[in-house]
């Protein structure tokens, strides 16, 4: 591995402890009620005045959840990175998984987020505002991108943790860490910071971890191409048998 590629692999690393904040400080920002699928009118017409009083809040949040999902495709990449030999393909099956899955995650949390900062700031009634959400939540585009979402967040942490386990390129409870922390950071919804922080702590020490374990394969990984020391040095001529009567 040259200077180029090692550095790369210790950027990817970053996007671990990236991904755990961006995730921690999207739903301790989130207004309380919000984060959730706006499927009837009853819901719509609960979430609206909860908007309506924190626009600028639902903004950052929704934002921050894009940005979430974005460095948690990228950590993906970087987690499969640590598995060799054994467990490699499920790593790689995991990854592209779950890179699927964050990205229709980000669609779907622009009509979670944005979408409904946007509906409860505009200048019309909250009944039309209600009957806009629903309908967005209920077209083929949202049940589509959802579905893959779910299969995504579910499946994905599963398959990489067993790519871990079978690998054994890490602690095997680092890897059952890996698993439970993200399938629980990904269920916990706007129930306040202090809450949100402490059910995300399992999730935020996994992703430490891992990025430790990548920024350290890539200061182990040797040079590809290496010429071995004592390759480069010149031997000295052996002398001729005939030299030694001499």
């Amino acid at each position: 591995m040259d200077n180029a590629a090692r550095m790369r692999q210790r950027v990817l690393a970053l996007f671990l402890p990236a991904t755990a904040v961006l995730y921690i400080s999207t739903e301790a920002l989130n207004p309380k009620g919000t984060d959730q699928i706006i499927s009837t009118t009853a819901v719509a017409l609960k979430v609206l005045p909860i908007a309506a009083r924190h626009p600028a809040q639902l903004y950052v949040s929704g934002s921050l959840s894009l940005l979430a999902l974005g460095a948690l495709a990228v950590s993906y990449a970087a987690i499969a990175s640590l598995v060799r030999d054994r467990g490699s393909v499920v790593a790689t099956v995991a990854a592209l998984l779950g890179a699927l899955g964050a990205f229709c995650g980000a669609l779907v949390n622009v009509l979670v987020g944005v979408n409904l900062a946007a509906a409860a700031t505009t200048h019309i009634s909250h009944a039309a505002a209600a009957r806009f959400l629903v309908t967005s939540f209920n077209s083929g585009f949202e049940q589509v991108f959802s579905s893959l979402y779910f299969i995504g967040i579910f499946a994905a942490p599963v398959l990489m943790g067993f790519a871990l386990w079978r690998s054994r390129s890490v602690p095997r409870w680092l890897a059952v860490l890996f698993v439970i922390g993200l399938e629980i950071a990904q269920q916990v919804s706007s129930a306040g910071p202090a809450l949100v922080v402490l059910l995300m702590l399992p999730f935020a020490a996994a992703m430490v971890l891992l990025a430790a374990r990548t920024w350290q394969a890539a200061a182990r990984t040797p040079n590809v191409g290496s010429v071995p020391a004592e390759a480069t040095t010149p031997r000295r001529p052996v002398e001729d048998a005939g030299a030694c009567g001499r």
